[in-house]
């Protein structure tokens, strides 16, 4: 399956109107574009300061062919289990309250506006030392509302995207973003606004080769809240192949409640969504045709929620589109 044409358009348009920039980093709920590699035992090891997150709350997306200490992007089938039936209690006791014909209703006719903070972490106030220009910031709120419109080909959304602020923070001890550190909790503690409604974005140089992060919606608001992404991996950055701004779409697609479309692989009920086909591990590049697992489908290489070229990607399914606003209205609404 080639490009579609309306996604070249939205990317020159995106980049030339105003600069967004895409991150790429490591995620409460993350992606890594290339298939993931197994690091050996001393690989593995990670210091004091580098320790990830428990995988219920962070996923990460890396550049293509990295090796990272930690892939925080896979749930074991334990963890999503238990996220699973707690979404499935709380969409219950929902339905009890409004009845679930009302509440079908209101999904179907949903129209979200998520208030978003930008925060730049950056070393000293040049380009290299992170201090990225408004114009980036701009197109990848220009991304991120096309995306999840359907305008790039895919289903529509209930959510569009309103930039209420753009913080700028000069910290060398918090940059790089370190995916797990004291330091990263320490920074969201000191700058996260907003309520559980608020979508907060880090964005700044990331460790381990990362291409950004984001954390699971939960019950009650976490002070770690929030998106990290990769400030070159917005539009116009420089990190090649993830500069179109779609490691900020991937990641707000786990802050909205998705999985990877490769969760569980082959087996089971995978990502939870039953329109994106089986896929048995990460896709890489732009595999067109890739067909992993037995089941019918061709991978869903050009769904946001896998870890293709950002060239490659362009659409959320209608089911992805029905369960992010199920869990906006479980547990972000006010």
């Amino acid at each position: 399956m080639g490009l579609r044409p309306v996604l070249l358009n939205r990317r020159t348009a995106g980049i030339a109107s105003t600069s967004l920039a895409l991150v790429l980093g490591v995620a409460t709920v993350g992606l890594l574009p290339a298939a993931t590699t197994t690091a050996s035992p001393a690989a593995a090891a990670v210091t004091a300061d580098e320790v990830c997150e428990d995988p219920t709350g962070t996923l990460a997306r890396a550049k293509g062919g990295s090796t990272v200490k930690h892939d925080p992007n896979q749930l074991t089938l334990a963890q999503v289990h238990q996220r699973e039936a707690e979404f499935a209690d709380i969409l219950q006791e929902r339905a009890k309250r409004v009845g679930q014909r009302t509440l079908s209703a209101q999904a179907a006719a949903a129209s979200v506006t998520i208030p978003v903070v930008v925060h730049v972490i950056r070393r000293d106030t040049t380009r290299a030392g992170g201090n990225i220009p408004d114009s980036m910031i701009q197109s990848q709120m220009n991304v991120l509302n096309q995306s999840f419109s359907g305008a790039t080909g895919g289903a529509a959304t209930a959510f569009a995207f309103q930039l209420q602020s753009i913080n700028r923070v000069t910290n060398s001890s918090w940059y790089p973003i370190r995916q797990g550190s004291s330091a990263e909790r320490q920074m969201k503690t000191q700058l996260r606004q907003g309520n559980k409604a608020t979508l907060n974005i880090y964005l700044g140089a990331l460790s381990n080769n990362l291409l950004g992060w984001a954390t699971f919606p939960q019950n009650s608001l976490n002070v770690m809240d929030g998106v990290v992404v990769l400030s070159e991996s917005l539009p116009g950055g420089t990190a090649t192949n993830y500069n179109q701004g779609d490691t900020g779409t991937h990641e707000v697609g786990h802050w909205l409640n998705l999985y990877h479309t490769f969760q569980g692989g082959c087996s089971g009920s995978g990502d939870q969504v039953a329109d994106t086909p089986a896929e048995a591990s990460p896709a890489s590049g732009c595999p067109t045709g890739r067909d992993t697992c037995s089941s019918s489908g061709r991978d869903p290489i050009t769904n946001f929620m896998d870890y293709s070229y950002d060239s490659c990607m362009y659409q959320f399914t209608s089911g992805q589109a029905t369960r992010m606003i199920n869990a906006w209205n479980a547990y972000r609404a006010a």
